[in-house]
């Protein structure tokens, strides 16, 4: 049954007010991992901080923080909503590996290493030519590795994809994000990365936003379920999850701000264009309280057990949470291994 099951959306940037925190409890929702910071550097994103401190104190009754995988059990036995923070940027570190350790302590869990665009870390899925991960980005990688932040390669391009998920000691993830079989977009996953992926561990989380999917705003629950049992038939259940990608109640403002930031005096459309230019239409099996039940009847529908779907709508990203949050013990990095020598040879 639904309501047995933990539910967990792997990536939203809805409007945080209080009806849709309602909304989201209504929803059977466990836990939202939600967009900090698109383009905002270290100083702007400790106001966001600021900012949810303020949603979590006003709404005390209906939401709370995640800083690991057992706080979505808690908010679930409390009745609850747990809101896990990732960047969908690297703007937050700036060009400090330091700040990879302070933004963790503040609870910054998942962090993308591009949006769209090249970043200091690697390349985004925009751009005409992938350089693959930087001298930086490698550095970074580790240090996330090392503090328990996840590596997330939802914008990224391929090259630097597949050298994020080889370079890591820990399994990363692609948190919102389909497959380039159901719908040939820039920002959508090949065979050869989501394979890539499970090999390593990671996960996939289905998105729902419309650009991604085949028929866009027009793609029927049938056809959702059927993409995630042919990638389930490639690399099997256990690395699927939910990422809606879902922005509900958003002003134009904010898609400009996801697409353009600060680097562009062009109006930059994304996934959309210059004739198509607002947010899609959202899915109407969807957009209200029952979208993750529906996704979840869809999937025994199309063949799933119960337990199967119960993995994809929320268990395998707790699984995931679970292993990749614990940080790894000082003395594993290489940086300390490559500090004992040194001070061998001295």
């Amino acid at each position: 049954m639904f309501e047995n099951q933990i539910v967990i959306d792997g990536l939203q940037y809805s409007n945080w007010d209080r009806d849709y925190f309602l909304m989201l409890k209504a929803s059977g929702i466990h836990a939202v991992h939600a967009t900090l910071v698109y383009h905002e550097d270290a100083r702007a994103t400790l106001t966001r901080f600021a900012e949810w401190d303020q949603r979590f104190e006003q709404n005390s009754d209906v939401i709370m923080p995640v800083y690991s995988a057992q706080d979505i059990q808690k908010a679930k036995g409390l009745g609850k909503v747990g809101i896990l923070f990732g960047a969908q940027n690297c703007s937050p570190i700036e060009d400090e590996i330091g700040l990879v350790s302070v933004m963790r302590q503040q609870g910054l869990l998942i962090m993308q290493l591009t949006y769209n665009n090249q970043s200091l870390l690697a390349t985004g899925c925009y751009e005409a030519n992938d350089s693959g991960i930087t001298r930086y980005g490698k550095q970074v990688i580790e240090e996330m590795n090392r503090v328990g932040m996840i590596i997330d390669m939802s914008h990224s391009a391929e090259r630097s994809t597949l050298e994020a998920i080889d370079l890591s000691e820990r399994p990363i993830c692609i948190s919102h994000a389909n497959p380039t079989f159901a719908h040939d977009a820039l920002r959508n996953k090949s065979d050869t990365v989501i394979k890539a992926l499970a090999s390593r561990g990671g996960l996939l989380g289905f998105s729902l936003y419309p650009f991604h999917l085949p028929n866009g705003s027009d793609c029927r629950l049938e056809d959702f379920c059927a993409m995630v049992a042919k990638t389930a038939d490639m690399v099997g259940v256990d690395h699927l999850g939910i990422g809606s990608d879902l922005c509900l109640n958003q002003p134009q403002s904010v898609l400009e701000w996801m697409r353009n930031g600060r680097w562009s005096k062009q109006m930059d459309y994304g996934e959309g264009s210059a004739n198509n230019s607002g947010w899609p239409d959202s899915l109407p099996w969807f957009a209200g309280r029952d979208g993750m039940r529906n996704i979840y009847e869809g999937l025994l529908k199309t063949g799933f057990s119960e337990n199967e779907a119960g993995q994809i709508i929320g268990g395998n990203w707790y699984q995931f949470l679970e292993r990749s949050l614990v940080p790894m013990p000082e003395l594993n990095s290489s940086y300390q291994k490559d500090r004992q020598r040194s001070e061998v040879i001295a």
